[in-house]
């Protein structure tokens, strides 16, 4: 049996028909459906190219394939692309597969929306929160409210009709959209051997400046990079010694490095734009201190790699970042003072850093690669296993166990 899998990414597309992404959903990332299924067609935005830029990764190959979708951006190129986009779906729902919807996502919504037509089952992968994403100060939007109610209710109710639901946290996101049938949590993060660290950090008191890292896109305030670096010039206005390493690109970053130079720490604060994987290594290597003050979050990669680097870190109380941290790493989302404070106590209390370090190594060895998968293989062959029985006319219709 195949899986159809909605995926609320931009892809590119050269002559030859080759797809491509600069990071996420690489071909070896499909490889994990691929353990129960034949095949893979993956429901997603396709932008032609004449080019890609080295460093790129082939997203198709095989048994993994690609359902195009007309290319847009934003709520207003989808609208005025709609047709096309809704004639893409429906003509990609065929029901003899499995479908999977990641969402949340306009794909995954128009492609629930198709499948409750048909009364046909399907499982959710449930990433992150759209009530957290437009939430005050996230996005600024005129319909920033109404977006915030209306894909919040649609998320809900494609958790309540799936048959099945994994989620990227434990109980987080589990509590807001609850699954109609089975579900489990299972992070869509996974780490190899190597991207573990030996041993915790140990950080001399008189070891220089404390190099701050932050690793995010740069698209939204959704991570909330503005309120690390007015922090930063706060925590070096108590007289600590402090450099900032911003990690990502995007349409902000311009604006973030004119808020440095506003708060007065722009030669304390420095952006290298998008990096490699193992550029972004290195520099998590290079640091003493992850930060990420996130505004929504689902489960945040960024910070579990840092963690499997033994770095110590501080987030605040969005999404899954509470199921990562201890409580003592917290901060309220959006209170810079509290930040402020955090960073003054955990930079210096050497022990206390220590202390973090070997908590979060340990920590972020639940997200080793084997023992994932192991969760996942059980949640589509559910999928599978209902997919099969609607086929031979057992079942109802959606949402049927």
């Amino acid at each position: 049996m195949n899986v159809c899998v909605a995926v609320e990414y931009r892809f590119v597309q050269l002559a030859d028909g080759s797809v491509w992404t600069p990071n996420q959903y690489a071909w070896s990332f499909w490889r994990r459906y691929l353990d129960v299924f034949d095949h893979v067609r993956c429901l997603a935005r396709l932008r032609r190219v004449d080019r890609v830029d080295t460093g790129w990764h082939r997203a198709d190959g095989p048994g993994v394939s690609f359902d195009a979708v007309p290319h847009y951006v934003g709520p207003a190129q989808c609208l005025l692309r709609a047709p096309g986009v809704w004639a893409a779906v429906q003509q990609s729902i065929v029901p003899v597969d499995a479908y999977l919807l990641r969402v949340p996502g306009t794909l995954g919504t128009l492609a629930w929306r198709k499948l409750k037509q048909i009364a046909y089952p399907y499982g959710v992968e449930v990433l992150g929160d759209p009530y957290d994403v437009f939430a005050p100060g996230a996005v600024r939007h005129p319909l920033r409210p109404f977006l915030r109610w209306y894909t919040t209710r649609q998320l809900r109710l494609q958790c309540a009709d799936a048959c099945l639901a994994s989620y990227v946290t434990e109980h987080t996101l589990q509590r807001r959209y609850p699954a109609g049938g089975a579900h489990i949590g299972a992070s869509c993060i996974e780490l190899s051997d190597d991207m573990f660290a030996r041993a915790p950090r140990v950080r001399s008191a008189a070891g220089g400046p404390v190099r701050l890292i932050f690793v995010g896109s740069l698209e939204q305030y959704y991570k909330g990079p503005d309120l690390l670096i007015r922090a930063v010039a706060e925590t070096i206005g108590r007289g600590l010694d402090l450099q900032l390493t911003i990690i990502g690109d995007g349409r902000l970053r311009t604006a973030l490095e004119r808020l440095a130079a506003e708060v007065g720490c722009a030669n304390r604060v420095h952006f290298t734009g998008a990096l490699s994987n193992a550029q972004v290594s290195k520099h998590l290597d290079g640091a003493d201190l992850f930060v990420m003050p996130s505004r929504t979050e689902g489960l945040p990669r960024a910070m579990i790699e840092a963690m499997a680097r033994g770095l110590p870190c501080i987030g605040s109380d969005a999404g899954g970042i509470p199921e990562l941290l201890a409580p003592e790493a917290i901060v309220p989302r959006g209170n810079l003072q509290a930040l402020v404070d955090r960073i003054c106590e955990v930079v210096t209390n050497t022990d206390g850093m220590r202390m973090m370090s070997a908590r979060n190594l340990r920590h972020a060895r639940s997200y080793r690669a084997d023992a994932l998968q192991r969760r996942r293989v059980e949640f589509y062959r559910g999928l599978k296993d209902i997919t099969e029985r609607r086929l031979r006319g057992e079942l109802a219709g959606i949402g049927s166990a």
